[in-house]
């Protein structure tokens, strides 16, 4: 079995810094430095992503420089955007740096990465539910439904961002929904990340009443398959709270931590 510290250099190494191709009709990337810079992710939403491998040993002003410049950017286009820090990132103090800059952290995840051979196996479904692949835009519309049911009306619609993806590269993307009936109780997506070893797996959100049935078990079961069937190596996950004691009984093992850290224009305005 892989260890622990190669999965994580394996992951540093292959999806921290990429970028995808083709991208997204209206999402538009910029390096700064050790940085890429996403602006269009969010559709109509607006808004910005910071990725990067690491900060090449930047620390101190340096460090602080380039956070300032990030944030000079997307206050002049009057965008808030996402800082996604790694909990081995150096240096050790650029959460507390992230901070000072006016950047809000929100809940940390998990990440969590199997070997794909392993994790191979029948997804099993309760009685009356069933998962299918979708690709038109009514059943992403549902999908919009379903994650307002679960996390409010103010959730960022997904259905024209994932219609946008499936646009640019219909082959990079696989959106599948758990359905009791006519209605929607699940709804997940994995990323086939060309160029590397691995598939990402994203979504998973499940209607209240659907919960504790194995159905997001079984989400994860019919899309690594299908990541099988691509020959993707690895599977990744980046698992909430909720998630990471389901995936650890699959056998994905916990290799970093991640953090949104949001830095939006209020800020400047408190």
């Amino acid at each position: 079995m892989t260890e622990t510290p190669e999965l994580l250099s394996t992951y540093d190494a292959q999806l921290r810094d990429r970028v995808p191709e083709p991208l997204p009709k209206g999402v538009r990337v910029e390096r700064d430095g050790p940085l890429v810079r996403f602006f269009g992710l969010f559709g109509a939403n607006g808004g910005g992503f910071i990725s990067y491998r690491d900060l090449d040993g930047l620390d101190g002003a340096s460090v602080d420089e380039l956070i300032a410049r990030q944030v000079r950017v997307f206050a002049g286009r009057g965008e808030h955007f996402e800082w996604k820090l790694h909990g081995h990132d150096q240096p050790s103090d650029l959460p507390q740096r992230l901070r000072r800059a006016g950047f809000v952290p929100e809940d940390e995840e998990t990440v969590m990465i199997a070997s794909a051979h392993v994790l191979v196996s029948p997804p099993l479904l309760p009685e009356g539910v069933s998962l299918r692949e979708v690709t038109d835009r009514p059943d992403l519309d549902r999908i919009d439904a379903l994650e307002r049911a679960v996390w409010g009306d103010d959730h960022a619609p997904l259905g024209a961002a994932l219609a946008a993806e499936r646009d640019a590269d219909p082959d990079a993307i696989a959106i599948v929904v758990a359905e009791a009936g006519d209605l929607v109780v699940c709804a997940s997506w994995v990323r086939f990340e060309r160029g590397t070893d691995f598939a990402t797996l994203w979504g998973g959100a499940t209607l209240p009443a659907w919960r504790r049935r194995g159905i997001y078990s079984a989400a994860v079961a019919y899309r690594v398959n299908m990541a099988v069937a691509h020959g993707f190596r690895y599977i990744e996950v980046d698992a909430s709270s909720d998630s990471r004691p389901i995936l650890e009984r699959l056998g994905f093992l916990p290799v970093t931590t991640t953090t949104p850290y949001v830095w939006s224009p209020q800020t400047i305005r408190q």
